[in-house]
């Protein structure tokens, strides 16, 4: 019997428990997968805490983003086939053996990618071309800090970066994050700790400033990446687990620089052409081996609990995974 990761009520990584749980047939526009690996970023945490800003349908089974086996699919679904190795998303539903997902959020695998890699690479890729090129309109030559290098978005961020031809500075909390930083392609990289955290940034850019800031941070470190903007500037607020920020107003006048904030889940709502768009270009980068995210640790799905808690502190550099050893079944 498939299993899943569910609570009547939201809350810790303890209030779930791993029940049998069968999602059925996909309707005519589903595809069932049969889920292999699940990422867990921070976010999956919160809503599954409740502390996310939206929040969900109870009873919840978390997990935003999965790699699997097409096992079954709908009467009305085009493209995609029993056997198929595929990449899914969607808002909940996912720390499970199995699943049903609308066959519009579900794509094929890149054959670059494992099914652990695949499972960490739409939200985080999506997250970081959303926020690079129609947010931040990052321009070739010009200079990305990127805050929370070693985490998903950033890392993600660090290699869209590179790709679209700045000069990537990573900033970072510990050495392990670093050396993931410099790995993933940046060309300086920052201890967010340094009590010279601004000289530093300021000496990494020549003196120049800042001309896009991606930060997944949130906290101080806000307002001193803020600081640390050129003219004209773009801070992108792409979340704030370190607490949401006090901006002072004069600083966007000082410097003409822009606070603009990065949603990919309303991007995909009330843009879903761009969005769509979006992730052909991310996938279609993955195949070619230019993207590919890191991976920091795998559970096996009976550990859910475990890898949760990893996931929260943040301090692992590069992804957490789960990973399901069997496969469920289901008639055709």
């Amino acid at each position: 019997m498939p299993r899943a990761v569910m609570a009547s009520a939201l809350g810790p990584p303890d209030t779930y428990r791993l029940v049998e749980y069968d999602p059925g047939p996909p309707s005519p526009s589903q595809v069932r997968i049969a889920i292999r690996a699940t990422g867990i970023s921070y976010v999956d945490v919160l809503t599954a805490a409740g502390n996310y800003q939206v929040k969900p349908p109870l009873p919840y089974i978390p997990g935003s983003e999965c790699a699997g086996i097409v096992e079954a699919v709908g009467m009305d679904v085009e493209g995609l086939s029993v056997g198929d190795k595929v990449v899914g998303s969607g808002w909940g539903g996912l720390f499970a053996d199995a699943a049903n997902l609308p066959a519009r959020t579900v794509r094929k695998m890149p054959e670059t990618l494992s099914f652990e890699e695949a499972a960490v690479f739409p939200v985080s890729y999506a997250t970081a071309r959303h926020a690079l090129v129609d947010r931040g309109r990052l321009a070739a030559g010009e200079t990305l800090l990127v805050l929370g290098a070693g985490g998903a978005t950033g890392y993600a961020a660090i290699q869209l970066g590179k790709y679209l031809g700045a000069q990537v500075i990573a900033s970072a909390s510990n050495a392990t994050k670093r050396s993931l930083a410099r790995a993933g392609g940046a060309d300086a990289v920052i201890d967010a700790r340094d009590p010279d955290w601004r000289a530093t940034v300021t000496a990494a850019t020549g003196g120049q400033g800042v001309d896009v800031v991606f930060d997944p941070v949130g906290g101080d470190a806000t307002d001193r990446a803020f600081r640390s903007l050129a003219w004209n500037g773009r801070h992108l607020v792409i979340g704030f687990p370190a607490g949401i920020a006090a901006l002072r107003t004069n600083l966007p006048l000082l410097k003409g620089a822009s606070l603009i904030g990065v949603d990919v889940r309303q991007f995909g709502l009330f843009e879903p052409g761009r969005s769509e768009a979006n992730r052909d270009a991310i996938f279609d980068l993955a195949a070619e081996g230019r993207l590919r995210p890191a991976i920091a640790r795998t559970y096996p799905l009976e550990d859910f609990c475990a890898a949760m808690q990893d996931a929260e502190t943040g301090e692992s550099a590069g992804r957490i995974v789960l990973t399901m050893g069997q496969m469920s079944s289901t008639p055709r």
